[in-house]
C-alpha cells in the first residue's frame, strides 16, 4: 500500500502470507499481546497498524510476533508495487483448470469411461492435489503447528479427504464411489477463487498507487543559475528549481519569479485552472499549464501534500470500522466450529442417515468446503478501501473507518463563515465618490495612502488600486492608528482613511446620500471606510469577504441529505445574517469566540444533535475536535486540518455534501456485504449438512461468495458526486 507512517510509536507493517480472515485476527491478537502495542490487522490491504511504547518494545519485537504467529512483516516501501498478487495462482489454476475438465467428464459421463479410468483419473486428480493446492497444504500445517485453523484447513482437509478416500477405496477394491473429480475441481474452483479476489483486491487500492504516482522523478534544480537535472529524492527545503510549461511542479514550494496557470485538479478536484505569480505557494505533482516558473522547495518528501494525502488514506485504509469488530470475533471460531459440525455432519448421516459412507462423506465435504469467512473478512476492508480511494481522488480524505459510522447518524452541519462559506479575504466591491470627486481619484489616493499598511482591509484597497491604475503614488508621513484607519501625504493631499462609525467618517460628517449609501453597504454585510482629503470628503471604499460561487449550491445539498446548516461565526451578527441570507441558512449565532464555538456545539449535542463541524481556521479547530464529525476545509490551517475527521482538499464547501455521501454509501457497501456474507453461510452450511449440495457446488458458492463481496465493493469506484448527492 502506501507506505511506512513515520511517527514515533507507530508504524505499518506489510503483512504477506495471510489467505483469510482468520489469519487477521490471528495476527492481530499476537501483536497485541506484547506490552504497550495496540494493532488492527487489514486482510484486504495486507497491512497491520500498530501504535507502540517505544520504550517496551522495537521493531524486531513487532517482526517477530507476526514471524512466530507464522507470517512475515515487513516495512512497506512508499511507490514500490510488489507486481500483480494474483500472479502466482496463475499456474496453479492452470493446470488445475485443464486436468480437472477430464476427471469431471469421466467421473459425470459413463459413455467416456475406459477400463482403468480410476486409475487414470488418480494419475490426473494427484498433482493437482499437490501442486495446485500445495499453498493451502502448506499454510493448514503451519497453521496445525501454531494450534489454530483457517481458511486453508477448511480447503486442505477438503480435498486431501475426497483424494485420501479415493484413493483407499481404489487399491482396496472397496463398492464405493470416488472423488477425484470433487478433489480437483474444488481445488481449481478455490484457486479461481483466490485469482479472482486477488485481482479484485488490488483494484481496490489501485486509488492510492495512483496518488504516489502523480509525483515527478525528476526536478530542474538551480545550480549557479544553470539548470541540472536531479532525481525527486535529491531536492532539498530551500532548493530552488525550475517548472517549464507542461512540466508537474517537483514538490510543495513558493514561487519566486514568473506567473502562469495550474492544473490542480489531481489535488483538490477542481477542473478549473488556478492562476499564480510570486509569493503563492503552489503543491508538488500540479500541472503547469502556460509560464516558466521559478519555486523554491518549501516541504519534501514524507511532508508534501501529495505523501501526506496519500498517507492519510492509507492509514484509513489499514483501520478498521466499529462494525468489523463483530466480523473479527465470527472469524475467530468460526473454522473450528465448521470443523466439528463436518465431524458430526458425517456421523449423523452414516448412524441416523440410513446411507452408505459415500453419500455421508460427500456431505461432510461439503460442509468444509462450503463455509467461507473470507467473505466476512472482505465485507468490511475492501468496501473501506474502494471508498476512500475514490474519495482520494475527488478531493476528500478520510482519516478513519470509524468516520463512516458517523456520517449516518448527522442530523445538524455547523458551518464556519470566513473561509468556507466566503473566500476568506476582502475585496473591494464598491467605490461611492462624493459630490464633484471621480471614482479613480478616490481609489488613486486612498489605496497610496493604505499601501504601507498591513491590514487586510488596507492590503485589500492597495491590490485594487494596484490593478485597476498600476503604479502607485508615494505616501508620506504615513500614520496608522489601531482601530481607527490611517493618515499619509499623497501627492501634496492630506489624505484620511477609516471605518464609518455612527454615521460620521474620520472626523467629517457625510452627506445624507452618502451615509444612506454607506447604512445600504452595511446592511448587505459589507465594511465601509469613508476617506477625506484636505477635511473633504472623498467618498466611500466599501469591502467584503466575498460568498464562494459554489456555496449556496451546497447548502442546497446539504439540505437534500437531510441535514439542518447552521452558521456559526466570530463576526458580527449583521454580517453573518447577511451572508446566511445569500446562502439559504436561516439558524446564525454571530460574535463567538473560539471556545465558544466549541461550546455551541456541546450545546446542540446536549439537545440531542448530532452534529458536524465545517471550518477552515485555528479557531475553528476546538469545534471540530468537539464535533460528532469534523470536516476541515483543506485549504486553511494544519491545526484546523489534524482535528477533522474528514478533510476537503478543494477548499469548495460542496465537498462536504460529497463527503458524507460517499462516507454513508461507503457504510451501506460494508453493511450489504456483511449482510450477504452472513445470510451465505446461514444458509449454504445447512444445504451442506442436509446434503442437498455436493462437494464441487460447494466449492463453486464459496468461492463465488467471495468474489461477490470483493465486487460489490468495486462499484464504489463509480461513486458520482452529483448524481450521488440530489
Amino acid at each position: 500500500m502506501a507506505g511506512v507512517t513515520e511517527a514515533a510509536g507507530h508504524v505499518d507493517l506489510a503483512i504477506s502470507g495471510m489467505t483469510c480472515a482468520s489469519c487477521a485476527v490471528r495476527i492481530q491478537k499476537r501483536l497485541n499481546r506484547l506490552d504497550g502495542v495496540a494493532a488492527t490487522v487489514n486482510f484486504a490491504s495486507e497491512q497491520a497498524a500498530v501504535s507502540f511504547d517505544p520504550a517496551k518494545v522495537g521493531m524486531a519485537d513487532l517482526v517477530g510476533a507476526v514471524e512466530a504467529a507464522g507470517y512475515h512483516a515487513s516495512l512497506p516501501e512508499a511507490g514500490r508495487d510488489d507486481g500483480d498478487p494474483a500472479r502466482p495462482y496463475l499456474t496453479r489454476l492452470a493446470l488445475a483448470t485443464v486436468v480437472s475438465v477430464p476427471v469431471a467428464l469421466l467421473a459425470w459421463m459413463a459413455a467416456l469411461r475406459f477400463p482403468g479410468w480410476q486409475w487414470a483419473s488418480l494419475g490426473l486428480a494427484t498433482p493437482v492435489v499437490a501442486y495446485g493446492g500445495w499453498p493451502f497444504h502448506r499454510a493448514a500445517a503451519l497453521n496445525a503447528r501454531h494450534g489454530v485453523a483457517t481458511m486453508d484447513t477448511l480447503i486442505s482437509i477438503g480435498t486431501l479427504a475426497a483424494w485420501t478416500w479415493s484413493v483407499v477405496v481404489l487399491t482396496a477394491g472397496l463398492d464405493e464411489g470416488v472423488y477425484f473429480d470433487a478433489a480437483t475441481l474444488i481445488t481449481a474452483l478455490v484457486l479461481l477463487g483466490r485469482y479472482l479476489e486477488a485481482r479484485a483486491k488490488r483494484r481496490s487500492g489501485d486509488a492510492v498507487r495512483a496518488l504516489l504516482e502523480l509525483g515527478p522523478k525528476e526536478a530542474h534544480l538551480l545550480r549557479d543559475g544553470h539548470e541540472v537535472l536531479v532525481p525527486i529524492g535529491q531536492l532539498q527545503a530551500g532548493d530552488r528549481f525550475v517548472v517549464r510549461p507542461g512540466e508537474k511542479v517537483a514538490t510543495d514550494g513558493v514561487i519566486e519569479t514568473g506567473h502562469s496557470t495550474l492544473d490542480c485538479s489531481m489535488i483538490t478536484g477542481e477542473p478549473v485552472p488556478l492562476e499564480v505569480g510570486p509569493g503563492q505557494e503552489v503543491t508538488g505533482a500540479t500541472l503547469n499549464v502556460s509560464g516558466r516558473l521559478v519555486v523554491r522547495a518549501t516541504k519534501v518528501g514524507s511532508a508534501t501534500a501529495l505523501a501526506q494525502v496519500a498517507g492519510l488514506v492509507a492509514q484509513a485504509q489499514a483501520g478498521k470500522a466499529p462494525v468489523q469488530r463483530l466480523v473479527d470475533r465470527v472469524s475467530a471460531v468460526f473454522v473450528p466450529v465448521v470443523i466439528g459440525l463436518s465431524l458430526a455432519t458425517l456421523a449423523g448421516w452414516l448412524l441416523l442417515g440410513g446411507v452408505g459412507p459415500t453419500a455421508a462423506f460427500s456431505a461432510a465435504i461439503a460442509v468444509i468446503v462450503i463455509a467461507c469467512p473470507c467473505a466476512l473478512g472482505l465485507a468490511t476492508p475492501t468496501a473501506l478501501m474502494v471508498g476512500t480511494g475514490r474519495g482520494a481522488q475527488l478531493g476528500i480524505v478520510i482519516k478513519g473507518p470509524e468516520v463512516l459510522e458517523q456520517t449516518r447518524k448527522v442530523t445538524t452541519v455547523v458551518l464556519d463563515k470566513t473561509g468556507t462559506l466566503t473566500e476568506g479575504r476582502m475585496e473591494v466591491v464598491a467605490l461611492v465618490p462624493g459630490e464633484g470627486v471621480g471614482e479613480q481619484e478616490l481609489l488613486r489616493l486612498v489605496a497610496a495612502a493604505e499601501d504601507a499598511s498591513e491590514h487586510p482591509i488596507a492590503r485589500a484597497i492597495a491590490g485594487c488600486g494596484r490593478q485597476r491604475l498600476g503604479r502607485l503614488s508615494a505616501a508620506e508621513g504615513f500614520n496608522n492608528s489601531a482601530g481607527q484607519g490611517v493618515e499619509a501625504v499623497v501627492d501634496g493631499h492630506q489624505v484620511i482613511a477609516g471605518r464609518r462609525s455612527q454615521g460620521r467618517g474620520p472626523g467629517v460628517a457625510l452627506a445624507p446620500t452618502l451615509l444612506a449609501k454607506a447604512e445600504e453597504l452595511e446592511e448587505g454585510g459589507a465594511t465601509v471606510i469613508a476617506v477625506t482629503s484636505d477635511g473633504q470628503v472623498l467618498g466611500l471604499v466599501a469591502l467584503a469577504d466575498r460568498v464562494k460561487p459554489t456555496s449556496r449550491q451546497a447548502v442546497a445539498e446539504l439540505r437534500a441529505l437531510g441535514l439542518t446548516p447552521v452558521l456559526l461565526t466570530g463576526d458580527n451578527e449583521r454580517t453573518a445574517r447577511a451572508v446566511a441570507a445569500e446562502v439559504g441558512i436561516e439558524r446564525v449565532v454571530a460574535n463567538v469566540l473560539p471556545d465558544g464555538k466549541a461550546a455551541e456545539v456541546r450545546r446542540l449535542q446536549e439537545v440531542g444533535e448530532v452534529v458536524a463541524m465545517v471550518g477552515d481556521g485555528i479557531n475553528d479547530a476546538p469545534a471540530l475536535a468537539q464535533a460528532d464529525l469534523g470536516l476541515s476545509i483543506g485549504t486553511g490551517t494544519d491545526i484546523a486540518i489534524e482535528a477533522s475527521d474528514l478533510t476537503l482538499v478543494s477548499g469548495d464547501l460542496r465537498a462536504a455534501a460529497y463527503a458524507i455521501a460517499l462516507s454513508r454509501r461507503t457504510l451501506a457497501t460494508i453493511k450489504g456485504n456483511l449482510f450477504w456474507a452472513f445470510a451465505y453461510n446461514v444458509v449454504a452450511v445447512p444445504l451442506a449438512i442436509a446434503g442437498v449440495v455436493n462437494p464441487i457446488i460447494a466449492a463453486a458458492s464459496m468461492a463465488f461468495s467471495s468474489v461477490f463481496v470483493v465486487s460489490n465493493s468495486l462499484r464504489l469506484r463509480r461513486f458520482r458526486p452529483a448524481r450521488s448527492v440530489a
